[in-house]
C-alpha cells in the first residue's frame, strides 16, 4: 500500500471541501424540484391553471435546463469553471426571488425557465468540480457523498413543499431559496480555487436552438396526446416536427467542431451503454414523486403535507444507498454497481404496477418505493463513476454537460410520457382534477378509472427500467 504523501493529503482535504460546497449546489436545486412536484396542486388552484398550464409549470424547467446543459459546459470551458458555476447561484437566487412574485401562470413559467438556466451553470460543472479535486481512487467516495445529498434535498423537498404549501403559501418554496442561494454563493467565491481553462472552440449555437427545438416539439406531443389522442392535430405536428429536427441536428452535429450532440461519443460500446442506461434509468425514475404525490391527492384524497410524507422512502433509500455505494466504490467496481442498482429500480417499479390500486396497504406501496430509490443511490453512483472515469480530462466539461443532458431528456420525456399515460384513463373533461388533486371527491368511477392509468404508467416505467438494466451489463469496459 502506498504511503500517503502530505500533497496527497493537502489535495484529499481540499477535494472534501470542495464536496461540501458542491453539495451546497446539489441540495438547492433538488429541494427546488422536489418541492413543486408534491405543491403543484396548490399552485394549479392559486392559478385557476389549465392542464396545459399545468404541464408546463414542471416541463419548462426540465425543457431549458436539458437544452442548455452541453451549451455552459462549452461556455465554462472558455471562459472558467468556477465563474460559470458562481453564476449559475446568482441566477438561480434571482430567479426564485421573481418567481414568488409571479402574478399569473406564464410569469411563473418563465421565472421557472430563468430557474433553469441558473441550475444548469450548477449541473454543468458541479460534478466536473469534483472529478477534478478527488484522487482517481477516491472518486467514487466523493460521488457518493455528491448523490447522497441529492437526496437529502428530495428527502426534504417533497413534505417540505407540502408543509409551506398547507402553511406559509406557495410563494415560499421559491423565496426559501433566496438565503440558501445567497449562502452558497458566498460560501462557494470563498473556497473554489479557480481551474485552468480548456482550448478554446466555437459554441454550437444553432446545435442549441435546434435540440430546443426538438424537445419542444416533443413535450408537445407528448402532453396533447394523453388528452386529445393519437390524431390530434396538434400531436402530429409536434411529432412531425421532432421528426424532422432530429436528422438537422445530426447533420449539423457532424459539421461543428464542438457539438452541441457529440455522436462520436457513443463511439465506444461502455460510454454509448452507460450513456443510454443513464437515460432509461432517468426516464423510468424521475417521474416517480410526482406520479405517487398525485396517486395520494388525487385518489386518495390526502392533503399536500400528507402527500409529501408519502414519497419519504424514495429519497430515503437514495440517501441510505448511496454514501454505502460510494465507499464500496473502492472494493467493487462502478460496472457491477450500476447493474445491481439498476436491477433494483425495476424491482420497485414492478412492485408499485402490482400495487396501482386504492385498497392496497401503504407498506407495499413504501416497500416499493424504498427499493427503487435504493437502486437509483445505487446505479446513480456507480453509473457517474464509471463514466467519469473513462473520459479525458480535456473534455471533462463537454461530455459531463452530455452526460448530464441524456439524463435529463430521459427526465422531460418521462414527465410528459407518464402524465399522458395517467391521465389518459379519464380523458380530457377530468384531467384539470387529477393536477388540482380533486378527482377523489368527484366521482368513484373516475377513481377506478385513474387507477388503470396509474397501473399503465408503472408498466411502461418499469419495462425502461429493464431496458437500462440490460444497457448497464452492456456497458464494460473493453479488455486490454
Amino acid at each position: 500500500m502506498a504511503a500517503v504523501t502530505p500533497q496527497d493529503d493537502t489535495r484529499l482535504r481540499y477535494a472534501w471541501r470542495v464536496c461540501a460546497v458542491t453539495s451546497l449546489g446539489i441540495v438547492l436545486i433538488g429541494v427546488a424540484g422536489s418541492t413543486l412536484n408534491v405543491a403543484l396542486p396548490t399552485v394549479v388552484r392559486h392559478f385557476g391553471a389549465n392542464a396545459l398550464e399545468s404541464t408546463w409549470i414542471l416541463l419548462a424547467f426540465l425543457l431549458v435546463n436539458t437544452a442548455s446543459l452541453v451549451f455552459f459546459g462549452r461556455v465554462a470551458d472558455l471562459l472558467g469553471r468556477r465563474e460559470v458555476y458562481l453564476t449559475g447561484f446568482a441566477l438561480f437566487t434571482l430567479a426564485s426571488l421573481l418567481a414568488g412574485l409571479s402574478p399569473d401562470v406564464w410569469f411563473l413559467i418563465g421565472t421557472r425557465a430563468l430557474q433553469a438556466i441558473g441550475a444548469a451553470m450548477i449541473l454543468a460543472n458541479g460534478t466536473v468540480i469534483i472529478t477534478d479535486a478527488f484522487p482517481p481512487d477516491r472518486l467514487s467516495q466523493g460521488m457518493g457523498v455528491y448523490i447522497g445529498t441529492l437526496s437529502v434535498a428530495q428527502l426534504a423537498g417533497p413534505t417540505l413543499g407540502g408543509l409551506i404549501a398547507e402553511t406559509a403559501g406557495w410563494q415560499w418554496i421559491f423565496w426559501l431559496n433566496v438565503p440558501a442561494g445567497l449562502i452558497a454563493l458566498g460560501v462557494g467565491a470563498g473556497l473554489l480555487r479557480k481551474m485552468p481553462r480548456r482550448p478554446k472552440a466555437p459554441v454550437d449555437a444553432l446545435g442549441n436552438v435546434l435540440v430546443f427545438a426538438a424537445l419542444s416539439a416533443l413535450l408537445l406531443a407528448l402532453s396533447e396526446a394523453g388528452s386529445s389522442g393519437l390524431s390530434s392535430p396538434v400531436f402530429l405536428i409536434g411529432a412531425g416536427l421532432f421528426v424532422l429536427l432530429v436528422p438537422l441536428i445530426v447533420l449539423t452535429g457532424r459539421r461543428s467542431p464542438s457539438p452541441v450532440l457529440d455522436l462520436r461519443l457513443f463511439g465506444g460500446r461502455l460510454l454509448a451503454c452507460a450513456n443510454l442506461a443513464s437515460f432509461c434509468n432517468a426516464l423510468a425514475r424521475s417521474a416517480l414523486i410526482l406520479v405517487v404525490a398525485l396517486y395520494f391527492q388525487a385518489a386518495k384524497g390526502l392533503d399536500a403535507f400528507a402527500a409529501g410524507l408519502s414519497v419519504l422512502p424514495v429519497p430515503v433509500g437514495i440517501g441510505l444507498a448511496s454514501p454505502v455505494v460510494g465507499m464500496l466504490g473502492r472494493r467493487v467496481s462502478p460496472y457491477a454497481l450500476s447493474i445491481v442498482g439498476a436491477a433494483m429500480s425495476a424491482a420497485g417499479l414492478g412492485v408499485l404496477a402490482l400495487a396501482a390500486d386504492p385498497a392496497t396497504p401503504y407498506w407495499v406501496i413504501g416497500g416499493g418505493l424504498f427499493v427503487a430509490g435504493c437502486g437509483s443511490g445505487t446505479f446513480l453512483t456507480g453509473n457517474t463513476t464509471q463514466v467519469m472515469r473513462a473520459l479525458p480530462a480535456d473534455s471533462l466539461g463537454v461530455v459531463n454537460g452530455f452526460r448530464v443532458m441524456v439524463m435529463n431528456v430521459g427526465i422531460v420525456i418521462s414527465v410528459g410520457l407518464s402524465l399522458s399515460v395517467l391521465t389518459a384513463s379519464v380523458g380530457p373533461a377530468l384531467r384539470a382534477q387529477v393536477y388540482a388533486g380533486t378527482l377523489s371527491t368527484l366521482s368513484p368511477v373516475a377513481v377506478g378509472q385513474l387507477m388503470d392509468g396509474f397501473q399503465r404508467a408503472y408498466g411502461v416505467l418499469f419495462a425502461v427500467a429493464l431496458t437500462g438494466t440490460v444497457l448497464a451489463a452492456l456497458a464494460r469496459s473493453p479488455r486490454r
